[in-house]
């Protein structure tokens, strides 16, 4: 094997299904304290989500007497689409556009918001990306619970940024307790963030308008990978929380989320498997007998559609693992 120890924390049995049933809680709970959202339930809670925060915002307003209404890029798997009308949220799915467009799933959201509170609705825009309550909830709870749970014998956290609220609030805990811990950065193919941590800029050559599949990023990963820096990112970048970065491709994540099924007996979804491919990467630069943790985000039943779905994966440009597949570059044995 590879000789060091990597910890896998399982957000994917949180109520939710995810980790980002900390942050939402965390959203909904400050909202309702400073007066945005009545405590008593009545409100509308309304987030621009690639669909977790959204599954997480929905079932917790059911909790809390608030409607939930989530706006969704068009490239996100179906089935997380049919589970959040299940939970009772209203969904409106727009095209795929870059932050700075109007019709960007995120600006969307914000705008109905807004309509709604004109109309004198309780209307509250979670806005998980620049809302700092999200990295409160990690640098509160899951921080201490990943040093809790390793006994403090923790070398290096590794980890995929979305909103950035996970990396940083559970980073910059982790260095508030032994400054030597290393966080380490796992970005996506187009994302801007693997340059912005390594070189202080954020741009990425994806960002080419002639090269531009998506919007402003291109990978099958769902849910990470951004061309922006957040609020809560910048949380971490600003503590100096994030030490370094790794880039790691879409094949890659495809070829470890088919060698977790078959060695280890875990169903991943995509941000799941680049977070543990990194770790893997990331861990064979480190001395033996180190220990490294890293985050299943949530469960492959999610990305049936996408990530799971071979045609989808060969119209990608990719290959289908039709055996383990070969990751002795990275693991010493694969049978």
């Amino acid at each position: 094997m590879i000789e060091r120890d990597i910890f896998v924390k399982m957000e994917s049995m949180n109520p939710g299904g995810t980790g980002k049933d900390r942050a939402a809680f965390a959203m909904i709970s400050k909202a309702e304290e400073d007066g945005l959202l009545p405590k008593c339930g009545g409100g509308v809670v309304v987030e621009g989500t690639s669909g977790s925060t959204g599954i997480a915002l929905a079932a917790i307003c059911n909790t809390h007497g608030h409607e939930c209404i989530i706006v969704m890029p068009d490239d996100q798997a179906l089935e997380k689409q049919d589970l959040l009308r299940h939970l009772g949220a209203k969904v409106e799915v727009v095209k795929c556009a870059a932050i700075s467009n109007p019709k960007h799933y995120v600006n969307v959201a914000r705008q109905i918001a807004k309509d709604l509170s004109d109309r004198g609705k309780h209307a509250f825009f979670t806005n998980q990306f620049e809302n700092g309550a999200n990295f409160v909830a990690h640098y509160t709870t899951t921080g201490p619970e990943i040093w809790e749970q390793t006994g403090g014998k923790i070398d290096s956290f590794v980890m995929s940024s979305g909103t950035g609220g996970t990396i940083s609030g559970v980073g910059v805990y982790l260095k508030s307790q032994d400054k030597n811990v290393k966080v380490i950065l796992v970005d996506p193919p187009g994302s801007s963030l693997f340059n912005k941590v390594k070189y202080g800029v954020a741009y990425t050559s994806e960002q080419k308008e002639q090269g531009i599949r998506r919007h402003r990023y291109d990978t099958i990963a769902e849910g990470i990978g951004l061309d922006r820096v957040t609020h809560n990112f910048s949380l971490g970048l600003q503590h100096g929380a994030v030490d370094d970065a790794i880039l790691i491709s879409d094949q890659e994540a495809v070829e470890m989320a088919h060698w977790l099924i078959r060695e280890e007996g875990f169903f991943v979804g995509s941000s799941s498997a680049m977070n543990i491919m990194g770790a893997v990467k990331s861990a064979m630069e480190m001395e033996k007998g180190s220990q490294i943790v890293t985050i299943i985000c949530d469960s492959g039943q999610r990305h049936i559609t996408r990530f799971w779905n071979k045609n989808f994966i060969e119209l990608r440009g990719l290959s289908w693992p039709v055996e383990c597949p070969s990751l002795d570059k990275y693991l010493r044995r694969c049978t």
